[in-house]
């Protein structure tokens, strides 16, 4: 089974919040998609948004590459 993009995403949300590292106001997340990764195990952010929500949370090495690679390179998501 090959790994989603929200999932992912949330993944690392999740532990990085129940860590004190990032709020929701500072992950760089909008509201609207955040409610779209919950409810939408196949909704995927765009290459830029992905790169600024890794900015943001501070995501780096694998974890990074591994949400870029998944991400929409096509459009906004």
């Amino acid at each position: 089974m090959s790994e989603k993009f929200a999932s992912l995403l949330l993944k690392i949300y999740d532990k990085k919040m129940m860590s004190g590292e990032i709020t929701f106001s500072r992950s760089g997340i909008t509201k609207e998609d955040f409610t779209n990764l919950c409810m939408n195990g196949d909704f995927v952010l765009s290459y830029e948004k992905t790169e600024h929500i890794c900015e943001c949370m501070n995501i780096t090495g694998e974890e990074r590459e591994r949400l870029l690679a998944l991400s929409n390179t096509e459009g906004d998501g």
